[in-house]
């Protein structure tokens, strides 16, 4: 991707800087003591921002990287400079700290911080086997294994130096109460991810808590390995006390003084219990657990709930984590216990401790993930409602927008800003865009050629794979000829997410005879390509993921060949790229209103293309009566929505049927008006881009975490919060 001009004049060993933990590489010595004393002032104007995973995997966006090969630098005589340039240059490219979309979003938020100069870190833990690396076997399924990576030759992630042994790492030490009055300490060293903005101009941090240390106990070793390990519930529990306990000693050692805590999802908010224990501490003294009275108690957490901000992301029962009492009874301290009766009791089991419920009363802010998932959340949250806001969901234009739309929007005049300010696209002139479809279009046929040319070296390889390993090919197709491969410009649906039960992903296989006879009606031929991962421990989602496989030969076979359905193995950020600019449509059917936001859809409406989807989540607001996509099934009112995943309630016949009638119509309009086809896609450059990007997500967050911003950034966050306002009625 071209970088703007203000970066050309850098030459790589200006972008060396360094501080009391260490030498870095990405940023200006001026830039990085910026950043530094913005986290580190005494007024504490700035915020630390929690996630359990966050997925920022750097073979995506790479701005430095993009500034060395536009100089043509590749090597240097200067011993240090030159290990940087080929770590940069050639080390590996992944960090696979995240599970799918809540880690990305978190990733393409901590972009748009860096973008916009807000003063912000970021603090998640460093999982050594990342999260899973997957496997997918035609009669078997999915398989799961260890990921193997190497955090110390990553680029933009530094191990921290110990300040008095510099030639050591740094070491903090976090308190765990295992059912003791006295804390354990367990010690975890700090790595530094650094989330360039794309100018070079500034950056975020984001600290990752490496426990895997050899003397380590084994209760933290097996909790330390990978993000999500549900091997037993205490290893889920020590997951999230590794994160949320952390989060103090982190800021203490680091001499950070964030003022606001935003939690993305619930999995830190033990740190509302360190919080709350340090308020009573410091009120009551050390002798507080035999002096202080409920009243007391109620009392701190008011007062440390001005710190925290919460994000909730899904109304999915599962995904509200619930631990039973007397399990944490034993990890914890009994002034813990006592705060837990009072803040995480569960209405509907008093066993349970249930720490989505104490996220939502310990904050100064709640929001949800977009207008409709908002009005779910006061349903299910009734005593909360008056707190609960809408800040919809956006993603990282910069990031997912492809190197060939990158090039098309460059060349048209008006657009020359979208980096900086997605908000242009909404006033593209009309003289201008014949001129911007026929670009677009061009570029759409190139991202759409380099798709299929993967897909196809992708079933070359699993063909080879099947003479030289026992593992069966996941895609029928590669047992046929070559020729019956992919062709470009056949029309593609994309369908890329977690696999769980209510995303159904195998919806529009419910009568794969209809779906044949529509195809074969008109001679339509169609790809349907599909990729994600179910949770290693969720065997409904692992069904539906062989489902999708055991399809494949059936709907080419009743299709005549026309429907070729293809199953991506390994779906991450790279793959998610390719898809998102390669598809001709991107589909999305949940069950409404279980889809709190999706944000596939936008990556893939960033750039340009339309949306097939179930009325859920974002393409509520995103699908603008039909100019920027289509809708099909379900979309009766929250109120009378059933919020069971059970399989009886899931909907399959109805909205399955609903997208049968639809089809028709999408297929028509590509195959015989390609040009109404591409009017969808320029409105959602001109309508979607704008709103769906983290730039105006993150200045919506700004307004709530009350940032004290220099008159440019302040001018700058106005700007984006002005293009779009979450928070407004449905109707």
């Amino acid at each position: 991707m071209n970088l703007p001009s203000t970066t050309a004049h850098l030459h790589p060993e200006e972008l060396i800087s360094s501080n009391r933990f260490g030498t870095f590489f990405g940023v200006t010595q001026q830039v990085f003591d910026t950043v530094w004393k913005n986290l580190t002032n005494s007024a504490g104007n700035s915020v630390a921002y929690v996630s359990m995973e966050i997925g920022a995997d750097p073979d995506v966006f790479h701005p430095l990287k993009d500034l060395l090969e536009q100089q043509n630098i590749s090597e240097s005589s200067d011993p240090k400079l030159n290990a940087l340039l080929q770590k940069y240059l050639y080390g590996p490219r992944k960090i696979p700290n995240y599970s799918g979309g809540l880690g990305v979003l978190a990733g393409d938020t901590l972009k748009s911080f860096a973008d916009t100069h807000i003063p912000a870190l970021a603090i998640s833990l460093l999982y050594r086997e990342g999260y899973f690396s997957q496997i997918v076997d035609s009669k078997v399924g999915q398989i799961d294994h260890a990921t193997c990576w190497t955090p110390e030759g990553t680029p933009t992630l530094f191990q921290l130096r110990d300040p008095q042994s510099p030639d050591q790492p740094l070491t903090i030490a976090i308190p765990f109460y295992n059912g003791q009055h006295k804390p354990t300490l367990i010690k975890a060293q700090v790595w530094m991810k650094m989330e360039i903005a794309g100018r070079l101009d500034y950056f975020v941090p984001e600290f990752l808590l490496d426990y895997s240390l050899p003397d380590a106990p084994v209760w933290i070793r097996e909790s330390a390995h990978q993000l999500y390990n549900a091997k037993s519930i205490i290893i889920k529990a020590n997951q999230r006390r590794m994160l949320g306990s952390a989060i103090l000693p982190l800021l203490d050692s680091l001499g950070f003084t964030c003022g606001t805590i935003h939690l993305n999802e619930q999995h830190g908010v033990t740190v509302s219990l360190h919080l709350i224990l340090q308020e009573l501490q410091n009120t009551f003294g050390e002798t507080f657990p035999e002096t202080i009275t409920d009243d007391d108690v109620l009392a701190a957490a008011e007062r440390v709930s001005h710190k925290i901000v919460y994000t909730i992301h899904t109304p999915v029962k599962a995904g509200h984590d619930r631990f039973a009492r007397d399990v944490y009874s034993a990890i914890s301290h009994k002034a813990f216990q006592r705060i837990l009766n009072l803040l995480a009791h569960d209405e509907e089991t008093i066993h349970e401790y249930n720490f989505t419920a104490m996220a939502m009363r310990i904050n100064r802010a709640i929001n949800s993930v977009s207008r409709l998932h908002r009005d779910v959340t006061k349903k299910q949250f009734p005593a909360f409602s008056h707190k609960i806001k809408a800040i919809t969901n956006g993603v990282h234009h910069l990031t997912w927008i492809s190197e060939n739309r990158a090039c098309c929007f460059d060349q048209t005049p008006s657009l020359q800003n979208w980096r900086d300010d997605p908000g242009c696209f909404v006033s593209t002139p009309n003289h201008e865009l014949p001129l911007l479809a026929s670009a677009l279009q061009d570029a759409w046929n190139r991202d759409n050629r380099l798709l299929i040319g993967y897909i196809n070296a992708m079933l070359r390889s699993h063909r080879e794979e099947m003479v030289e390993t026992w593992i069966d090919p996941p895609n029928y197709l590669s047992s046929l000829p070559e020729s019956d491969w992919l062709q470009p410009g056949v029309f593609t649906i994309g369908f890329a997410r977690r696999f769980s039960t209510y995303k159904r992903a195998d919806l529009i296989f419910d009568d794969i005879g209809r779906l044949s006879d529509i195809l074969i009606k008109n001679n339509w031929p169609v790809n349907f390509l599909f990729a994600g991962k179910a949770h290693p421990a969720d065997e409904p989602g692992k069904y539906v993921l062989k489902l999708i496989l055991d399809n494949q030969e059936e709907l080419y076979q009743r299709s005549n060949g026309l429907g070729k359905l293809i199953f991506i193995p390994g779906y991450d950020m790279h793959v998610a790229k390719l898809m998102v600019a390669g598809v001709h449509a991107w589909l999305n059917s949940p069950k409404r209103p279980l889809e709190a936001s999706g944000t596939s859809g936008m990556k893939a409406a960033m750039n340009g293309v339309p949306n097939i989807s179930i009325m859920d989540g974002w393409w509520v607001e995103g699908y603008h009566d039909g100019q920027t996509g289509w809708k099909f099934g379900y979309e009766g009112p929250v109120d009378d929505a059933d919020l069971s995943e059970d399989p009886d309630a899931l909907l399959y016949s109805e909205d399955a049927s609903a997208f049968y009638e639809l089809l028709p119509s999408v297929l028509g309009m590509f195959y015989a008006q390609p040009q109404q086809y591409l009017a969808r896609a320029l409105n959602n450059l001109r309508l979607n881009i704008p709103i769906f990007n983290t730039h105006r997500m993150a200045a919506e967050y700004i307004e709530q975490y009350g940032l004290q911003l220099d008159p440019q950034t302040q001018d700058t966050i106005d700007r984006f919060r002005s293009l779009y306002q979450s928070e407004q009625s449905l109707g």
